[in-house]
């Protein structure tokens, strides 16, 4: 079973104009702390994600967790940790045909019936969201808030991530409401070092 650090963070690779600029902005969220990242491109193709994705690896070799938002085929061709699908993707089980064993795989769930069926899954750990509303998503799920945060945790032992609209003034209370840790795209935009660093502090 995989032990999520407490902050999530997600590099959304439309956030940056080139390879340089996204990792030149991780390099500030490890800095800050942050030992997990997960590269999330829904805009580019196969050939831009796989350059950017193998990049990022030959950065930080094995020194940050990398976790392939969507493509198990592009997590095995980096050389990722591990994969991240959503309810629009592979399968659990297809997904954990094309990466192997020893490869962490996370899943996304909306309400209780995913969350129930991603935990008979292979899946390591859960995400569960969008906890409050968010931009990352053109057409996002309900939100479903801490009520329904606190529900997902009773359905699944499995260690369990909050996403959507999180940030430093709100996830001490997702924390609370019981998830393991909390994924975080824009509260890192600005500052990411020190934003990391502020989110650490509070979660403590």
């Amino acid at each position: 079973m995989i032990t999520l650090p407490k902050l999530y963070a997600i590099l959304e690779a439309s956030r940056f104009p080139d390879t340089q600029a996204l990792c030149g902005f991780a390099d500030e969220l490890v800095l800050g702390g942050v030992t997990l990242l997960q590269y999330r491109n829904k805009r580019g193709n196969a050939r831009e994600m796989l350059d950017q994705s193998r990049e990022l690896k030959r950065h930080f070799r094995n020194s940050v967790q990398l976790i392939m938002n969507d493509r198990a085929d592009l997590c095995l061709a980096a050389g990722f940790h591990g994969v991240h699908i959503g309810q629009d993707d592979l399968s659990p089980e297809g997904a954990r045909k094309v990466i192997d064993d020893s490869r962490v795989l996370g899943v996304s769930t909306h309400n209780p019936q995913q969350v129930r069926i991603a935990d008979k899954s292979s899946a390591h750990y859960l995400a569960i969201g969008p906890v409050f509303p968010t931009s990352a998503k053109a057409n996002p799920d309900p939100v479903v808030g801490l009520n329904g945060v606190r529900a997902a945790r009773a359905l699944t032992r499995k260690p369990l991530v909050a996403i959507g609209g999180i940030t430093r003034a709100n996830c001490r209370s997702v924390i609370e409401a019981g998830v393991d840790s909390v994924a975080v795209i824009s509260d890192l935009l600005l500052g990411p070092r020190k934003s990391a660093e502020e989110f650490f502090r509070i979660l403590r």
